[in-house]
């Protein structure tokens, strides 16, 4: 089973495992809560909203934990794995381990918090988070799929025996058709990536036929997920036909990330280069769409939480005031003078602050966006445009890696692999060599770039990104020379070519190319443009070693 499937099979199995009132239990819930539950599923921005007004107003612990609990599911849900796991710590909070009315919450937040673990390819803390849940419920059909859950963190962390362990264990209490087919398809596969010779068909075909009896149709799109996996290598032609179904099924269903799965898997086994830039041109354009609904939502659910702690603020000022005209009678003109300074100064700042965070935030979306998808689309179509055949292997290795990249676009890190770095240089560069444009690198060797430092190079990698498309797009260049070399404790890179040059001393830039001054900011360096005797563009660019 590919990472894709892996994460939105995870995410079909939270039924029962959210924080709920406890059997036999109950809890008095506001009008908010049950605002929040209404819109649940439907409208998951609403519901976020009414659950957030219930932690800033409700003075019931346990209907505070089991809102957080709420809002954690909708930020996994929309891909926004730390703010999820932020909320659940707050739920984990107002809990009582000693209090058992609390244990079902408490199980379902680590529950969760194991989830998101496995989402974030924290394995082995998401095995240590299932133990901890498996403590405080009794629940049968809730500790199946706690322990289904907890197989598959083994199983995706390569300890296939321990997982299969878990698997064969759990399957004995599995009354439920629908969880008995979820359990054995997990067994077949485990069993097969413990033993490439073993023959899952049998199992996995059992699994389906449950399925299709009880109109299970998520658990047939994970069936054909795994009847596809499996069959890739040995019968491509039933891998196909498999996918296919996926691709429809994902499709009614109405589940991108599926959707994004089916397309993955027939660009591998397409046969024809038509169907295969088809499957691309579709998968790209999912993608892109995807990525910008999920940063939407991350960006809404601050908002919400700005705007709600905004209004709890304004609420307790209020009280404040109120009471402070019973005891200051006297003093009521000046105190509601120096109030209301106080509080506009106050809302000014928060509001201040708040957009510039929320422009800090967006403008680093942006620039994550263009370097991991839309450089490394270009650079990608570049060389389906100019290879004379298409390697779909390659291709879809690189689809792999933007897709990996992507998902991490909202995460707070920024690496440069150190591994083989004139190598991806000369990658960068020379995928923009075709018959028409001749490119030449100089002085790019493995010495010049040992003092230099993880940030410089992630930076110049995507500075040179940004050049090579800006001459493929605007220059019409049939040259290109790039030279490097090291002086005075500086690096210099020199960029020159014979394309169409700069009018009116104003360098050609496109949106990506508008970036890099700033790049060479960051650096400390200088970045300079010109021309060689009249023609063409040249750019230096220099910045210190130290």
């Amino acid at each position: 089973m590919t990472r894709i499937t892996f994460i939105i099979f995870i995410g079909l199995i939270t039924l029962f495992t959210t924080c709920k009132k406890r059997e036999g239990y109950e809890v008095v819930e506001s009008a908010d809560y049950k605002k929040a539950e209404l819109f649940y599923g439907k409208h998951n921005d609403s519901a976020f909203y009414y659950f957030n007004k219930v932690v800033t107003t409700s003075k019931k612990s346990l209907e505070v934990a089991m809102a957080y609990n709420q809002m954690a599911v909708i930020q996994s849900d929309a891909g926004d794995y730390f703010g999820s796991q932020e909320s659940l710590a707050l739920s984990l909070k107002h809990l009582d381990p000693t209090n058992t009315d609390d244990h079902y919450c408490l199980a379902s937040d680590y529950n969760e918090l194991g989830r998101t673990s496995i989402k974030l390819d924290d394995y082995k803390s998401a095995v240590e988070y299932f133990d901890k849940a498996l403590k405080y419920t009794t629940d049968s059909s809730f500790q199946l799929s706690i322990l289904n859950n907890q197989g598959l963190s083994y199983q995706r962390d390569g300890a296939y025996e321990q997982a299969l362990n878990i698997f064969i264990s759990a399957i004995k209490n599995a009354s439920r058709r629908k969880t008995y087919a979820r359990i054995l398809t997990n067994i077949a596969t485990t069993k097969w990536k413990l033993d490439s010779t073993y023959n899952a068909v049998p199992e996995l075909l059992r699994a389906l036929d449950i399925r299709i009896k009880e109109n299970d149709r998520w658990g047939l799109n994970s069936s054909y997920s795994h009847l596809a996996d499996y069959y890739i290598s040995s019968k491509p032609d039933s891998a196909l036909i498999y996918a296919k179904a996926m691709l429809t099924l994902a499709t009614e269903l109405k589940s991108p990330d599926d959707r994004l799965e089916a397309l993955e898997k027939l660009i591998r086994l397409s046969r024809q280069s038509t169907d295969t830039k088809r499957y691309f041109i579709n998968f790209k354009k999912l993608s892109d769409s995807v990525e910008t609904a999920r940063n939407a939502a991350k960006n809404q659910f601050a908002l919400i939480r700005y705007e709600v702690e905004k209004h709890k603020a304004d609420n307790l000022r209020l009280q404040r005031d109120n009471k402070e005209k019973q005891y200051q009678v006297g003093g009521l003109v000046l105190a509601i003078i120096v109030i209301v300074i106080i509080s506009l100064l106050l809302r000014r700042k928060i509001k201040l602050e708040s957009q510039n965070k929320l422009q800090q935030t967006r403008l680093t979306f942006s620039r994550k966006v263009h370097d991991v998808v839309a450089n490394g689309l270009y650079r990608v179509m570049n060389e389906v445009e100019h290879s004379k055949e298409l390697d779909k292997e390659y291709l879809l290795d690189r689809l792999e890696e933007m897709y990996e990249q992507s998902r991490d676009i909202s995460y707070e890190k920024e690496t440069s692999d150190e591994h083989d770095f004139p190598g991806r240089i000369s990658k960068i560069v020379m995928d923009f060599s075709t018959e028409k444009i001749r490119v030449v690198l100089v002085g790019n060797d493995e010495n010049l770039w040992t003092d230099v430092s993880p940030e410089a190079k992630f930076e110049i990698r995507h500075v040179l990104e940004e050049l090579m498309i800006n001459m493929k797009k605007h220059s019409g260049a049939n040259n290109v020379v790039i030279k490097f070399y090291k002086a005075n404790n500086y690096l210099n890179v020199e960029y020159t070519d014979d394309g169409i040059g700069i009018y009116d001393d104003k360098p050609v830039f496109n949106n990506g190319l508008s970036s890099t001054g700033n790049r060479i900011d960051r650096l400390n360096g200088k970045i300079t443009f010109g021309s060689v005797n009249g023609k063409g563009l040249r750019i230096k660019i220099t910045f210190p070693l130290t």
